[in-house]
């Protein structure tokens, strides 16, 4: 698709918030239904947090792997279709999922059960599997160490190998590892298939989205959970003490999200060593995600020229220091194995000229959060000359009204003082009641080559569609769901009449 000279309009929705009778969104019929809405209405992009099998908090930015696929994303009712489930089997036992958000503490061991099972019928019932040992040899340097890895967390009912697992398991003893893979032989081919079922309905998904023309950006968190599969297969790529204990970990420090600073609590990557062996496992990595998607977002984009890195043990990430990054090195490798990558970077937080010329020198669309340009003096005048106010936006940047992190935008501006609400309305030429349209229309209008939306802002929802609010855990992050009465037709329909005027059709 040629690109070079077209504008587009996107909508920012994970799997999860699709509404299905199933607890969970899916990637199934009606994730390909949402698709097909989106193409009709001319939009061209559609962007999905990380895909990976989502750890503590259920956060898809702490994935147990960098290269899995989430199990929970699985539609069930495409493995009815197969043969794999009965539709008894679907409706016997369910939980009462409540409406409107995800209960992943009734969904996870309702809906892995049934996956257990359809994946065990696959094994002892179907004739043909050439394409799942193709699969299986194809993917074998990530899936043999992640099959092996759940069927540990599920036997220790914790994912925290460092702490939780015996020494022997945790450290990777070659004989305990090779006793293990004797004895659990069938529950770790169990596994191997339900990443086999997710590559295969992923590519479903994929090749719907792209046959209509759609887009679909992808996310890579910059860091790994230390919790994950790549941490204890990998160890050596980390900065570790003597004892191989982290002895450093990631986060931010104080921004506009957290005064605190945000202790995200990943390992920090030995760049020394991974520069050594040519960034395999990061070029590896990106390889997967651009055989599951279109456009890769980089999470925290800036920590591959510099890091904060918090001494381990401390309580918040106030105390760091910045440390340095490959950069342009790494970037040079990323060019040199994918000439023809579509990068997005997520340039917010504190950023600094040489951030900036890396984003730059290699193409990168950075992003802008129209919530954030709404800064006032104390008088609550609005400060024009802000880079994140729509007028301001050049053409190489994905511009949004905000991201999953962010407060809806009616949520955002019923937190406004009066006198701000004011001068947002001026700036929107709108209505206090027509503050969500107002923002969209801002934003497509701006020269900002992409413009992206959460959906919740599309339909106007308040703080309780918020997806994620930084900096904490539990409550309802990543568990917003669609209402099942909700109907997408006319409020996309209306976004139509805006792609058309603005030129992003």
């Amino acid at each position: 698709m040629d690109t070079k000279n077209r504008r587009f309009c996107g909508i920012l929705l994970h799997p999860t918030s699709l509404f299905t009778p199933y607890g969970i969104g899916d990637i199934g019929p009606g994730c390909r239904k949402f698709i097909r809405l989106l193409a009709e209405d001319g939009i061209r992009i559609w962007q999905v947090l990380p895909l990976g099998p989502t750890g503590y908090g259920n956060s898809p930015y702490a994935a147990r792997s960098s290269f899995a696929g989430n199990e929970l994303l699985l539609s069930l009712d495409d493995l009815k279709d197969q043969g794999l489930l009965l539709a008894s089997e679907l409706v016997t036992d369910r939980p009462p999922f409540p409406w409107g958000r995800v209960a992943y503490d009734m969904v996870m061991p309702w809906k892995i059960g049934l996956l257990k099972r359809a994946a065990e019928r696959f094994l002892y019932g179907a004739a043909d599997k050439g394409a799942y040992e193709a699969f299986c040899a194809d993917n074998s340097y990530w899936l043999d160490d992640y099959a092996l890895f759940m069927v540990l967390y599920e036997r220790f009912g914790d994912a925290r190998w460092h702490s939780i697992w015996p020494e022997a398991l945790g450290r990777r003893n070659s004989k305990t590892l090779a006793a293990v893979r004797k004895e659990q032989a069938k529950m770790i081919e169990v596994w191997k298939v339900l990443q086999f079922f997710f590559d295969v309905q992923w590519h479903r998904l994929k090749e719907t989205a792209n046959s209509l023309g759609i887009s679909i950006v992808g996310d890579i968190p910059i860091f790994v959970a230390p919790d994950s599969v790549d941490s204890w297969s990998h160890i050596e790529l980390f900065k570790t003490d003597e004892a191989g204990r982290y002895s450093f970990v990631s986060g931010v420090p104080p921004d506009y999200f957290s005064v605190t600073g945000q202790l995200w609590g990943n390992p920090v990557y030995d760049w020394k060593v991974m520069q050594e062996n040519g960034y395999e496992w990061w070029l590896q990595r990106l390889k997967r995600l651009q055989e599951l998607t279109d456009i890769i977002r980089i999470d925290h984009f800036r920590g591959f020229q510099a890091y904060w890195s918090v001494p381990y043990g401390n309580p918040t990430a106030e105390i760091g220091t910045w440390e340095k990054a490959p950069g342009m090195d790494f970037f040079c490798k990323v060019k040199e194995r994918f000439p023809a990558i579509r990068i997005f970077a997520e340039d917010l937080g504190v950023i600094t000229p040489d951030v900036e010329a890396l984003r730059d020198s290699n193409g990168f669309p950075g992003m802008r959060i129209a919530q954030f340009g709404f800064t006032f003096d104390a008088g609550g005048k609005l400060h024009p000359y802000d880079t994140f106010l729509p007028h301001n936006y050049g053409e190489r940047c994905v511009a949004y009204t905000g991201t999953h992190d962010n407060q809806t935008v009616k949520g955002w501006f019923e937190d406004l003082k009066e006198k701000e609400k004011k001068q947002v309305c001026s700036y929107l030429g709108c209505t206090k009641q027509d503050v969500c349209a107002g923002m969209v229309k801002a934003v497509m209008q701006s020269h900002a080559r992409y413009a992206i939306f959460p959906l919740q802002d599309i339909l106007g929802l308040g703080d309780e569609a918020r997806m994620n609010t930084p900096a904490t855990c539990g409550g309802h992050n990543w568990a917003w769901q669609l209402m099942p009465e909700a109907d997408l037709t006319p409020v996309l329909s209306d976004l139509r009449e805006k792609i058309f005027l603005y030129g992003r059709m």
